[in-house]
């Protein structure tokens, strides 16, 4: 078994190999929007980074107060981003396509104003319950910007990119109808112990941000039960992602617990490359939104791909592996995952086709794979520690599997989903116009 796993673990690898050269994301010209954007950052330096702050905010709001699961921070990042790239954007000279809108300035407005503004309208239409704490947040964010007209024809820009956010987003599909329908035959999905719950259909028809359909990229679904894949899908998540595993090592159990922490690494993890690679403000709205709206969207094309497949958990697949009709698996009535399964089918993974996503649009962004960051779990209690983007996603594919909740096919066409994606958004968004 300890064989085969390592030969599976080397497929995933090429697999990411191929997901990164067909999204041809250091192609000639791939870094030129970085480049592009050192040229210009004088334009938008300030000594505090607003977008880093804001993002922090909106966290606060998205996340620590209306605790929103994965899939709908999604797009609870993705309009704010997109407002405070099109106010900052806008400010310096409108060097990149803006996404929604594009209000005249003349170069002198407060930068600092604009994020907040922008940041904190989009978060007060989203959250309603918290507008007085975000009000508050607000008005001593801009109590450190002196008084000038600068500081008012910010606000007046951030104001206009936040409504033209909030008015795109309307009637977009957001908080449908949350159930997926239940299948009672072998293959088909199922709520799933030990919560049974059923939740997060609406996402797979949520507007999307980039794309012209979230179905665009539809895969060619699961492996047939009776398929040799299927089995070998099965039986190593069967023995590396039991609860009792006697195969999975303390790392993978570790990188399994940090990658299913709903309190996302992927957060942190723009900001340090933010400071790191010491952005100025207009790179930090450029990069912010370009990881976020196309995190957004991938996560739609995922949850459409569930959707249409609407296959199993591995927690069903192995409980009643003796309805599959496959000899090369066997039942287990008593299994369990590692990890809690989420409440939604199997195929294709969520969390692969975001974090695939983000870190294919976060290659792209700096030209280049290899820049290390990390991010810390309070769910494992540890830091991840990673030297290039392609090494989180080709991560983020095991840890599903040795938590128990996906099986690795899942996880790669997820993985290619997200990328497809970013490739999408690489040629029609956030170009430069010069």
């Amino acid at each position: 078994m300890t064989s085969q796993i390592r030969a599976r673990r080397r497929v995933a690898h090429a697999a990411v190999v191929g997901i990164f050269a067909a999204g041809s994301l250091f192609a000639s010209g791939a870094s030129a929007g970085y480049a592009a954007d050192s040229a210009t950052a004088a334009t938008t330096k300030t000594s505090t980074n607003a977008v880093i702050v804001w993002d922090l905010n909106a966290q606060t709001a998205i996340w620590d107060v209306a605790g929103q699961q994965p899939q709908v921070q999604a797009r609870s990042f993705a309009m704010v981003h997109g407002a405070v790239y099109d106010a900052v954007n806008a400010i310096a000279g409108k060097p990149y396509q803006p996404y929604l809108s594009a209000p005249p300035t003349n170069g002198r407005e407060s930068v600092d104003a604009a994020v907040g503004t922008a940041a904190s309208l989009v978060l007060k239409s989203m959250f309603p319950a918290q507008v007085a704490r975000l009000q508050t947040q607000y008005d001593e964010w801009l109590a450190t910007i002196p008084n000038s007209f600068a500081k008012q024809r910010g606000i007046t820009v951030g104001s206009q990119t936040a409504a033209a956010m909030i008015s795109a987003r309307q009637n977009d599909g957001a908080f449908g109808n949350p159930a997926w329908p239940v299948g009672t035959q072998p293959g088909q999905w199922r709520p799933t112990p030990p919560t049974n719950a059923n939740d997060g259909a609406w996402v797979g028809n949520l507007k999307p941000f980039l794309i012209p359909s979230v179905s665009m990229f539809r895969s060619s679904g699961p492996p047939a039960l009776t398929s040799s894949q299927y089995a070998r899908d099965f039986n190593e998540v069967k023995a590396i992602g039991a609860v009792n595993s006697t195969v999975r090592t303390a790392d993978q159990t570790q990188a399994a617990i940090w990658w299913h922490d709903r309190h996302l690494g992927e957060w942190a993890i723009k900001r340090q490359l933010a400071t790191s690679q010491r952005l100025s403000t207009l790179q930090t709205a450029r990069m912010f939104a370009m990881v976020d709206l196309t995190e957004a969207d991938a996560t739609s094309a995922c949850y459409n791909e569930k959707r249409a497949w609407m296959f199993w958990r591995p927690v069903t697949a192995i409980q009643l592996a003796d309805t599959d009709g496959n000899p090369a698996t066997e039942t287990d009535p008593t299994w369990m995952p590692l990890l809690v399964t989420p409440p939604h089918p199997d195929f294709t993974s969520g969390h692969t086709c975001f974090t695939a996503a983000s870190m294919s649009a976060l290659a792209y962004f700096f030209g280049r794979n290899d820049i290390p960051f990390s991010a810390h779990s309070n769910d494992s209690g540890t830091t991840r520690y990673f030297t290039s983007f392609s090494q989180a996603i080709n991560e983020v594919i095991g840890a599903r599997i040795w938590g128990g909740i996906h099986t690795r096919t899942a996880d790669i066409e997820g993985a290619k989903i997200g990328a497809k994606v970013t490739g999408y958004m690489i040629k029609n968004y956030f170009r430069p116009r010069r």
